[in-house]
């Protein structure tokens, strides 16, 4: 078996919040509690580890997707009023790239969040 990513654990500061703020927006399944985390899995079973008990610190976290389901994680976004940008800065307000189509946001702990159709380099 090649080394694949498991978890990751994601520090927040209301891991109930943002892990559902996550989960609903890209589509996926109510998170489930796991010890002191609550996990939202991805379709290649990553899982993201929410944990409430350290510090907060602003990560990245990229999330690859199909047209159609990018176009339903857009509508979810924009649906909320939630501001976006094209750009990791946060410069381009409002706007979507134009590698493939992706957008960044920021989770309820201000998280720079990601959505991509297509991966870097190719």
């Amino acid at each position: 078996m090649g080394v694949e990513l498991n978890h990751t654990i994601v520090p927040v500061q209301d891991k109930e919040a943002s892990a559902a703020f996550l989960a609903e927006i890209l589509g996926l399944e109510p998170p489930k509690p796991f010890g002191p985390f609550l996990c939202v899995e991805t379709a290649n079973g990553v899982s993201l580890d929410y944990d409430d008990r350290w510090a907060t610190e602003h990560h990245h976290y990229a999330f690859l997707v199909t047209e159609e389901e990018f176009d339903g994680i857009f509508a979810r976004v924009t649906a909320r009023g939630l501001t976006y940008w094209a750009d990791p800065g946060h410069q381009q307000e409002n706007r979507l790239n134009s590698h493939g189509r992706g957008f960044y946001f920021e989770d309820p702990s201000g998280h720079n969040m990601e959505v991509l159709t297509r991966p870097y380099g190719s």
